[in-house]
């Protein structure tokens, strides 16, 4: 009896997958591949149901003879293993980033004379309903709420792109690309005041309410999946920080983090240049603690931002805050400097590592930008943030733009500057 491969990485069986099975059976026994959690995260279909879960699903459908757990999107550990006659797949695998896993496959195929099927992909009106079902339930507070969580424990380092409107959501949701035969792509998305304000042409200094900073989240969340980590600046007054941690929780925002300042919050990329007033330990843990006390539910992080390097009050004063503030129940500490290189950020956290080896590790690589995601995570980094790029990319670019326009009285100059609008909407979702 041949054997014939097929991987599925869906937690909702439609009739595309039908029809795989259909297909595959044809031409031997059927064996199914359930991508492992950690591999799904980077094929941008993260798990509603448990592995075991998906397991006992692909086992209970006809046609299936048994099912496999398949740990990378490429092939590399089930292929040498099975040694399949044959690998089915649907061919909408041909064209785009995901062309790299299609000739990964190929090859591992023709090392032993395996051959590839690829069967025409299906889409019909119900799998555009199952599709659309599945991504409005990863959308619901409970889920994208506690994916944040989810991310830190399954991946090296989790890693976070600035958004500051449903369109760069969007960009954050569906940017996927190819490298080195893999599939990437970002895995949450970080609302940054800094952004925030800037969009709205407001200074950075807490002007932009929270009221204002809810409807960004809102529009963001309306047409995307991926959990939100929300830049709280100071977090205000306690007495406002606490309903603010409610309202966040209940909306599916999954962290906050807010930095241990206090009076008019003014940037951080300003350091010591403009007068800023670190607030004091007992203060901030005081209002961390009052947080984590509001809040409902064990999913929603607080993460507090220590100011000390930025500032530069010491290496010691910054770990001893963050001892005290994981103390006061902090879920995470992020670290911040204003150096060229990394060396101040991996002696933090290493020497935090020293004494705290569980709690996450954030870090916003804007100034020591020649740094890698895989070094950070050897420093026992959690999560990575790129806080402003996607502004500071668009900023100049509309600029061009504007001036190419007046200098020569017509559009025209400026359309090789362009993307198509066509090729814009094209992110957009319609029902």
């Amino acid at each position: 009896m041949k054997t014939v491969y097929t991987c599925f990485c869906t937690d909702v069986i439609h009739d595309g997958h039908l029809n795989i099975i259909s297909n595959a059976k044809k031409y031997g026994e059927v064996v199914i591949g359930a991508l492992s959690d950690e591999a799904l995260i980077r094929y941008n279909k993260f798990p509603t149901i448990s592995l075991e879960e998906r397991i006992r699903l692909y086992e209970s459908l006809d046609g299936v003879d048994r099912v496999v757990v398949q740990n990378s999107m490429l092939y590399d550990d089930v292929i040498p293993e099975i040694k399949p006659d044959y690998v089915v797949h649907g061919d909408n695998w041909a064209n785009g980033p995901e062309s790299a896993i299609r000739a990964n496959v190929v090859k591992l195929l023709s090392e032993y004379g395996g051959e590839l099927v690829e069967v025409p992909y299906t889409y019909n009106e119900n799998v555009r309903k199952i599709d659309q079902r599945l991504k409005e339930k990863l959308s619901m507070p409970e889920y994208r709420r506690r994916r944040l969580r989810d991310l830190i424990s399954m991946c090296p380092i989790v890693k976070t792109i600035e958004a500051h409107s449903g369109l760069t959501g969007l960009i954050a949701e569906k940017t996927v690309v190819e490298n080195n035969g893999k599939l990437d792509q970002f895995d949450a998305m970080w609302v940054s005041s800094l952004c925030d304000s800037t969009d709205r042409g407001k200074p950075d200094i807490e002007l932009v309410d929270m009221s204002a900073r809810l409807r960004t989240i809102n529009d963001i969340m309306e047409v995307t999946t991926k959990p939100i980590i929300l830049d709280g600046d100071t977090g205000g007054l306690t007495e406002h920080f606490v309903y603010n941690v409610r309202t966040l929780e209940r909306m599916g925002v999954s962290a906050v983090i807010i930095e241990d300042k206090t009076g008019l919050k003014k940037n951080s990329l300003f350091g010591t240049e403009v007068v800023q007033t670190q607030d004091s330990i007992e203060n901030f843990s005081a209002k961390i603690a009052a947080g984590k006390k509001a809040q409902l539910t064990d999913d929603f992080m607080i993460i507090a931002r220590i100011e000390s390097l930025i500032l530069e009050r010491g290496m010691d004063d910054a770990l001893e805050r963050a001892g005290a503030f994981v103390k006061a129940g902090a879920d995470g500490i992020m670290i911040h400097s204003r150096r060229k290189e990394p060396d101040e950020i991996f002696e933090f956290c290493d020497k935090f590592r020293e004494t705290d080896p569980e709690t996450p590790l954030v870090v916003v690589p804007t100034s020591f930008n020649t740094v890698t995601e895989e070094e950070l995570s050897k420093h026992g980094v959690n999560i990575v943030i790129y806080a402003n790029q996607l502004m500071r990319a668009a900023f100049p670019a509309m600029r061009q733009t504007a001036e190419v326009i007046l200098k020569n009285h017509r559009a025209l100059e400026a359309d090789e500057m362009l993307m198509p609008f066509k090729e814009i909407i094209t992110l957009i979702d319609e029902l």
